[in-house]
């Protein structure tokens, strides 16, 4: 494989923090403990996210569902899947929130309320069983300080050329990884602490106008 995209979902692909927000409305005394300890890198994301969300009683999954159908998408989302499409490559979602809402939010993610399932070639996120009292996290590639470990996932698609999307702490690994980061919000700092060069992006069309210029040279 030539090229490969890694994208992030929870306020990468939405323009809001769709899983984070959904964790402070249904686990709002947890989320308020262990998100800022999870930011500050004092507790792993493995050990908070799975905490917070086992928290929760199964019962309440529709409703986690139903919060995420509003959550709008970041603009230049479509354009840059047709961008990829012409250039064959692959764009594989990385999430380490719930699959459940990255594939509500995809359902109706095109410019014309169109699905965009079909248009990404792999979702990997968090699995959670709801047939206990309380939900179940279940997670194909779990790692040392993730319940999604991205790395992981980049090593199933190796190519010449690894790209990585992300706004947060749940990017970090990926994009140390990674030859070429775009990176927003908290990701930004948290790559000015290791020296990793990036291309800050605001939406997914200056994505797409970096990769073009990038790849035309």
């Amino acid at each position: 494989m030539k090229r490969v995209v890694f994208c992030d979902f929870d306020g990468t692909i939405t323009a809001l923090e769709t899983f984070a927000g959904m964790l402070k409305e249904f686990a709002p005394q947890l989320s308020a403990q262990l998100m800022p300890q999870m930011y500050a890198r004092k507790l792993t994301l493995r050990q908070g996210v799975r905490q917070i969300l086992e928290s929760i009683p199964s019962a309440l999954y529709p409703e986690i569902i139903r919060y995420a159908q509003s959550k709008p998408v970041r603009p230049g989302l479509v354009e840059l899947l047709d961008f990829l499409d012409n250039h064959h490559v692959p764009f594989i979602l990385v999430s380490g929130g719930l699959r459940g809402m990255v594939e509500t939010v995809l359902s109706r993610a095109g410019t014309g309320g169109e699905s965009l399932l079909e248009r990404v070639a792999a979702i990997y996120a968090v699995e959670v069983d709801t047939t206990g009292e309380l939900l179940q996290v279940n997670s194909a590639f779990e790692g040392d300080t993730e319940l999604v470990a991205k790395v992981q996932v980049m090593a199933q698609y190796p190519a010449d050329e690894q790209i990585a999307i992300g706004d947060s702490i749940t990017d970090l690994n990926m994009a140390l990884r990674a030859p070429v980061v775009f990176a927003r919000d908290r990701l930004l700092d948290y790559l000015n602490e290791y020296h990793k060069p990036y291309y800050p992006w605001n939406d997914f069309f200056d994505v797409r106008q970096q990769l073009s210029q990038m790849w035309q040279g």
